[in-house]
């Protein structure tokens, strides 16, 4: 199969959807691999080190479309890329459809397929795709928030884990999943006093052994993330729904409440946010005030730290990758049910009822 690794477009987005090593693997199997010039050039990765994994350089993004059968990326097809694909193509990416209508609507346009990352799924009933990325972010939610509580940030000001005499700042993370505990784990690292909220008695056991004494754990009812919102100085959302929208946990008067120069950081912004006040922003214009609380909703938030995240998510999509080039989409997908989970778009049509029923648009099950 010819295989297509475009530049990302995305705004400040480095990460590339093939590192030089997962080249050479496709190479290894037969497969020939074509990559735009410069795709990996913002972490590092020379078009030298492409070609001597066995890649072929091309010019532009228009090369790689028109030659390639599968196109591998990270972020979801600006709507140039999403201008470029036709009904051959297999598209292998993040897509995060259910809150963006405008691109499911070109790629049923398109008539391409496409399989997201963030839907695929494993024998446990995990996501092995969305996992190295979920830990990223959680990680990472930690560092922007108790950077944006600093005083000349518009922060409250506030140390993370205090000194000796002085209270540690209060964390909130509402969801007990991967982001939540990578979260938590940096967030006790730093010596916060943190909490976190989850729907699942279950799982709040769980995360009481898993963390013994260095958390508190709570349900998630109404009442219990209002009076968490109101005394917390950081809010880490970290809920999923697997394929479908973020349900909205705060809401604004919530938020209302908050001691000015607290901070609130959507992780589940790429699924539309599971703040009422939540919308988009980008590495380059981060946050956002509402009601004096500081808001950081990047949508593509471990593109920061591109090469980690690069690598993180190569380990995971390398061997999906593989059996969709061995065999093809179709094949590929009989073979595998946790691959066919990842099929968001087929033939024109929706292809998870999680997104045709956020989107309002029709579905049709695979019958692969």
């Amino acid at each position: 199969m010819r295989v297509g690794v475009p530049k990302e477009i995305k705004n400040h987005e480095y990460r590339v959807g093939l590192t030089p090593a997962s080249v050479a693997e496709l190479v290894h199997a037969g497969h020939e691999v074509i990559v735009e010039t410069k795709a990996g050039s913002g972490i590092d990765f020379a078009d030298s080190a492409y070609t001597d994994a066995g890649a072929r350089i091309v010019g532009t993004a228009q090369e790689v479309f028109d030659q390639a059968e599968m196109i591998v990326k990270v972020k979801e097809p600006q709507q140039s890329e999403i201008a470029m694909l036709k009904p051959h193509h297999l598209l292998f990416t993040y897509l995060h459809l259910a809150a963006d209508k405008p691109q499911a609507e070109g790629l049923m346009k398109s008539g391409a397929t496409c399989i997201a990352y963030e839907t695929v799924t494993d024998r446990k009933g995990g996501l092995p795709l969305l996992k190295p990325m979920s830990e990223v972010a959680g990680r990472m939610s930690v560092q922007v928030g108790a950077h944006y509580l600093e005083k000349e940030q518009g922060g409250r000001g506030v140390l993370l884990g205090g000194v000796p005499g002085v209270a540690p700042a209060k964390v909130a993370i509402l969801g007990g999943g991967i982001s939540g505990v990578n979260a938590a784990q940096m967030a006790v690292g730093m010596r916060a006093d943190v909490t976190i909220y989850d729907i699942s008695n279950d799982r709040l056991a769980e995360l009481d052994m898993f963390f013994s004494s260095q958390i508190k754990t709570e349900f998630a009812s109404k009442a219990a993330i209002a009076e968490a919102v109101k005394h917390a100085n950081l809010v880490i959302g970290a809920v999923l729904v697997p394929g479908a929208a973020a349900p909205k946990l705060v809401t604004r008067e919530m938020i209302k409440t908050m001691q000015r120069g607290s901070v609130l950081v959507d992780i589940a912004i790429d699924q539309g946010g599971c703040f009422e006040t939540s919308h988009a922003t980008t590495h380059e214009d981060p946050v956002f005030e509402v009601d004096g609380v500081i808001h950081y909703c990047v949508a593509n938030m471990p593109g920061a730290v591109a090469r980690t995240s690069a690598f993180a998510l190569n380990n995971a999509t390398l061997p999906f990758a593989l059996q969709l080039a061995n065999l093809g989409a179709e094949a590929a997908m009989k073979a595998n049910p946790h691959l066919a989970a990842g099929l968001n778009v087929y033939k024109g049509k929706i292809a998870f009822k999680a997104v045709a029923d956020d989107l309002d648009l029709p579905y049709e099950a695979w019958n692969g």
